[in-house]
């Protein structure tokens, strides 16, 4: 680890690591109806950098990680555009917890994706048996995401409405 790639590397996953812990936090405050708090904060700063930073390894053509950076960096700015309008209308108040939502999707989606590339147990796996348990995990990750962002949208526009 004495290569500049990989310090940059290991700040990159740490910086990934600390937005996804720092991301369930951020969800849980948006289910009791808190708009400004730290995790919220913390999240949405760790979660663009995080981003931005996957921007800097070096480019051999375009890959399903840059598509995955560049949507979630499309999204990160909906929700800080959401998060200066809430309160005005219903719409902008649902799209603010959609987005912190969506935004730790991305992350866990990444996340997924290394375990089974980096994990040399499911790396060794045939390939037809990897890639259905990949999909597999994949669709069980979104399915839970799926009822999250429900569950955190109805709860915040509950609470932010009252």
């Amino acid at each position: 680890m004495s290569t500049p790639l990989a310090w940059f590397t290991a700040f990159h996953t740490l910086l990934s690591l600390v937005a996804i812990v720092v991301g369930f936090w951020a969800i849980r405050d948006l289910m009791v109806g808190r708009v400004r708090s730290g995790a919220l904060s913390a999240f949405l700063v760790t979660a663009i950098l995080t981003s931005v930073t996957g921007f800097f390894f070096p480019f051999h053509g375009f890959t399903p990680a840059i598509g995955v950076g560049i949507v979630a960096l499309v999204v990160l700015a909906w929700t800080l555009a959401a998060r200066r309008s809430i309160g005005r209308s219903g719409f902008w108040t649902a799209q603010f917890p959609l987005g912190i939502v969506i935004s730790e999707y991305f992350l866990m989606f990444v996340l997924v994706a290394q375990i089974f590339a980096k994990v040399p147990a499911l790396a060794a796996l045939p390939p037809d048996l990897q890639k259905k348990l990949f999909g597999a995990s994949q669709l069980v990750v979104l399915v839970v995401f799926v009822v999250l962002a429900i569950r955190t949208t109805r709860s915040f526009r509950v609470r932010a409405i009252a």
